[in-house]
């Protein structure tokens, strides 16, 4: 979406202005058409993954030229992770009850664990080696030590329907969506307990969540188009209207989000201590739910299936010059 003469020239002299994305080539098709779910960047091996949950698979592709690299067998998998010191992947394997450990420049799995539910989205705390991982539609956490990759702890939540969830690395706790009772739960990461739980009452159906640990603030929203900010105790910042979002993923090192739904990606600044603001949209396909960001290069990466099943694919967007 071409931005207007009058926004260009403001974006053109104030460098604290992000430039509007664009495409670095075109849709990059991805065998076999089966849907996607979750994105994560290795910005320091130059890589990009997404769960393929259809095929089964985890997708590697180069975050330079955008090329697919291969695909790994894990499983009808949804969340996905990467480990900073090694470079491998952890995949949450949903309906095969399993999360495993990728090499993903063998292309092949290291390690699995099973686990007594289908998985959906894994947060990992590197600090700790130890990855968290929601049941999908469910009423638990499960725990991974990564060193050992052994199952330490089952979590009961509050509620039902866990979504995203978010690690704070100075505290460790852990910030989970719960989805019907429009809250977050925050996990204690001693006693391995929920300790407190907070209302985000104008949301329903809470989905997107992401922490940004420079503004120690919670970014939430909900499937009924209203995004929040919140501190980690739980106080409102504000709230803004947004297209319908099923996931977004921060970039840190700008404090910008970059979120999946409404056709396309929707960026959106967080503001210390206040709302977040819009920043743009960019028009991409109405498959479109999640995405990642290379801070490296503020690249965002989204996948994407044709409602029509006509092909499955993967973009690269970069800011303009």
């Amino acid at each position: 979406m071409r931005a207007p003469a009058s926004q260009r020239s403001v974006r053109e002299c104030d460098p604290n202005v992000p430039r509007m994305l664009t495409a670095i080539s075109p849709p990059q098709p991805v065998p076999v058409y089966s849907g996607f779910d979750y994105v994560a960047v290795d910005a320091q091996r130059r890589r990009v993954y997404a769960a393929h949950g259809g095929s089964k698979t985890l997708l590697v592709v180069d975050a330079d030229s955008g090329k697919v690299i291969g695909q790994v067998p894990v499983g009808p998998m949804h969340g996905v992770a990467v480990d900073p010191v090694s470079g491998h992947v952890f995949t949450g394997n949903g309906e095969s009850d399993s999360i495993s450990e990728v090499d993903p420049s063998a292309l092949k799995v290291i390690r699995s664990v099973a686990v007594s539910a289908p998985v959906d989205a894994i947060a990992y705390d590197p600090a700790v080696n130890r990855l968290y991982a929601g049941e999908d539609d469910g009423t638990h956490l499960f725990v991974i030590d990564t060193k050992t990759f052994k199952l330490v702890k089952t979590i009961t939540i509050p509620g039902h329907k866990p979504e995203y969830l978010a690690v704070d690395p100075r505290t460790h706790e852990v910030y989970q969506n719960i989805a019907n009772l429009a809250e977050v739960a925050v996990i204690d990461p001693v006693s391995l307990m929920v300790k407190r739980t907070f209302r985000t009452p104008e949301l329903t159906n809470n989905h997107p969540l992401q922490y940004d640990a420079g503004f120690k603030q919670i970014a939430v929203g909900g499937t009924n188009g209203v995004f929040s900010a919140y501190t980690t105790a739980g106080v409102k910042l504000g709230q803004i209207a947004v297209p319908r979002f099923d996931q977004c993923t921060l970039d840190p090192t700008q404090h910008i989000l970059a979120c999946g739904g409404g056709g396309g990606i929707t960026r959106i600044r967080l503001n210390r201590g206040a709302a977040p603001t819009i920043i743009d949209t960019t028009a991409v396909d109405d498959g479109v739910k999640t995405t990642a960001i290379d801070p490296s290069n503020h690249r965002v990466w989204t996948v994407w299936s044709k409602h029509d099943g006509s092909g499955d694919f993967v973009q690269g967007f970069d800011p303009a010059p």
